[in-house]
């Protein structure tokens, strides 16, 4: 079911129990509407998140310390400077859909922040990225007197719906509902452009691969974007067939493989990952590889970098970078 197709189902499930009341000709709002009118009045705010747990607010979250990257991304589209985040340098080389603040006070690693560093901020709210209610990041926060937000950053089952899910959850932690809606509908309009552009082009069905790659000792260890991930969905999305198969992680739909592995897809156009990592530059590793010279994506020139700082675990803004990758690449 698509985004605008839930909406559309909401606003039915609405109307019908509107209706109702207004047969029994009441003129009281109802508790929903009382619910809404306080929270767009700085009233408190009750969110369930995707731990499960109910997460109260006094009003919306205005301080907020942001622990991943797709959470930091998603509070900036909102219109919201954190004032606090987990690896500043890390985010503004990894992610430019929307540009952090590079004084912005640094709160650790994503996997390890600085507790002592975040409660000297004296936020009003904490997101993080969880993988279920017993994370041990939620584990490390329950002494603390400052309200959590868990949100899910990736679920193979539905990769977009879940970026989304994620997008609105924090735009009604920080009472930005309404520039949420704008955004996402900004979102749906770049993917019917992107479709377009892909059917003019009669590029419809081509298949492809998305991968990233790093070095693991002396070995360039491969990890193809299969199904069940947001840049491939992004592709399909848009028409094209993501053809990587093989077994990925039940969050982010990674595969992995070795430069041998992906001899075997066939004549799939190749797409990877075009931020050179501070660590070391993979894709000039690549570059000298006699196999991944010889794959015939490569040697007919199909491969094709991304440009540097779309981060392919992001929300809205990054996604519509993705989209318009796949098209300037293909149509190029």
């Amino acid at each position: 079911m698509t985004r605008t197709t839930r909406r559309l189902a909401g606003a039915l499930a609405s109307a019908f129990l509107v209706l109702p009341l207004a047969a029994c000709g009441t003129s009281e709002p109802s508790a929903a509407e009382a619910d809404a009118e306080e929270t767009a009045t700085g009233g408190p705010i009750t969110l369930t998140d995707a731990a499960g747990r109910t997460v109260e607010l006094p009003a919306a979250a205005q301080d907020v310390v942001v622990l991943e990257w797709q959470m930091v991304e998603d509070v900036l589209s909102l219109g919201v400077e954190p004032v606090g985040v987990a690896d500043v340098e890390g985010y503004n080389t990894w992610d430019s859909a929307e540009q952090l603040d590079p004084s912005t006070a640094d709160v650790g690693l994503r996997g390890e922040p600085n507790m002592q560093a975040i409660f000297e901020l004296d936020p009003d709210l904490i997101i993080t990225e969880v993988y279920g209610p017993d994370d041990a990041i939620l584990k490390r926060f329950e002494k603390y007197d400052v309200p959590v937000l868990a949100t899910l950053g990736a679920d193979t089952e539905d990769p977009v719906a879940q970026m989304e899910d994620t997008f609105t959850l924090i735009a009604q932690a920080l009472g930005k509902e309404e520039q949420a809606d704008q955004v996402l509908e900004e979102f749906d309009t770049a993917v019917q452009d992107a479709s377009q552009q892909i059917a003019d082009a009669g590029l419809e069905g081509t298949g492809f691969v998305f991968m990233d790659a790093y070095v693991q000792g002396s070995t360039l260890s491969v990890r193809p974007f299969g199904q069940g991930s947001l840049v491939g969905e992004l592709g399909e999305e848009i028409g094209l067939t993501n053809v990587w198969k093989g077994e990925v992680d039940p969050a982010y739909g990674l595969g992995q493989t070795d430069i041998e592995g992906m001899t075997k897809v066939g004549d799939a156009t190749f797409f990877y990952t075009g931020t050179t990592d501070p660590a070391g530059d993979v894709n000039a590793e690549l570059a000298k590889n006699k196999v991944w010279k010889s794959i015939p994506a490569v040697a007919e020139g199909r491969a094709e970098a991304f440009p540097e700082g779309i981060w392919t675990f992001g929300g809205p803004a990054s996604a519509t970078q993705v989209l318009d990758a796949f098209v300037t690449l293909l149509t190029a």
